[in-house]
This record gives structure tokens, sequence and C-alpha cells, in this order.
């Protein structure tokens, strides 16, 4: 136990808890914003979720693994907590937004998954800023705001691939 409690509390650990949650959210709330807006299709949110949640998390944790081996200074157990920790947030976080999917109509669904990515990115937001000691508030502002051009600017690519292909 105390093994676990050393890992989850260690610098590896803690960048890629930061790194897989925001670019869980990120990536999978503008598949999920491109995706609704240019197919209408449950089938295809939903699977690009999944796909999302394995293949993303995979790319992600071996893009942490290589940044972090090419610093000399950080070590074995620095380097595969980054790598563990990256592959299991990611996965997790995008995972989480197939619930509403599963239990709420579609579009309902996509309003719902945009406010609990919000959240997240709230949340991680102001610890971020807490433990920097600087003023939450520009932070969380500077980060959501990424977050939602990221959202708009998926919804109108998906428009227009479903408008010119579909």
């Amino acid at each position: 136990m105390s093994e676990l409690r050393d890992f989850l509390q260690s610098d590896g650990a803690r960048t890629g808890l930061y790194f897989g949650a925001t670019s869980g959210v990120i990536t999978t709330l503008g598949l999920i914003a491109g995706l609704h807006a240019g197919t209408q299709s449950l089938t295809a949110v939903l699977g690009g979720i999944l796909v999302i949640a394995f293949a993303d998390a995979m790319s992600d944790a071996l893009g942490i693994h290589l940044a972090e081996e090419a610093d000399p200074e950080t070590d074995s157990a620095h380097v595969w907590a980054a790598t563990i920790s990256t592959f299991a947030t990611k996965f997790i976080f995008a995972l989480s937004f197939a619930v509403p999917l599963l239990v709420l109509p579609l579009t309902t669904a996509v309003f719902a998954s945009v406010a609990w990515g919000m959240l997240v990115i709230t949340v991680l937001s102001f610890l971020l800023a807490r433990a920097q000691a600087s003023k939450p508030l520009y932070i969380v502002v500077e980060h959501l705001g990424i977050a939602a051009l990221v959202v708009v600017l998926s919804h109108f690519i998906g428009r227009w691939v479903g408008t010119a292909f579909g």
C-alpha cells in the first residue's frame, strides 16, 4: 500500500495526471463536438470515444515516455510513473465521457459532456494555481477559454465535414 501511495505522490505520476486528464478532456470534447455536429450519430460519437480512450491514451503515454526519457536528468522510476499515470488518467477520463451518452439523449449528452469536461478543467486549473501560489481565476479562465475554443472549432469543422462529405 505504501508503494502505491509513493507512486501516486511522485513527480512522474503528477505529470501524467495533469497531462492525461487535460488531454483526455480536451481531445474527447473536440471529438464529441465534431462527430456530433457532422453525423448526429450516437454510434459514431460513442465509437469515437472508445477508440480515442485506448489509442490516444497509448499515443500520449508513449509521447510522455519518450519526452521524459529525453531528459538526461530523469530517472527510470519518473519515466515509468509519468507513462503509466498518463495512460491510466487519459483512458479513464476519456471513457468517462461515454457515461452521458449511454444514459441521455445524444444532444443532451453532448451538453452534459461539455459541462463535465469544463468542470474537470476548472478543478485541475484551480489545483495547479494553488500549487503554484498563483491567482486561480486567471489560470482557470485561460484554460477554460482554450477548452471552449477547441469545442467551438471542432463543432464547426464537424459541420463542415458533414455538409461537404455527408
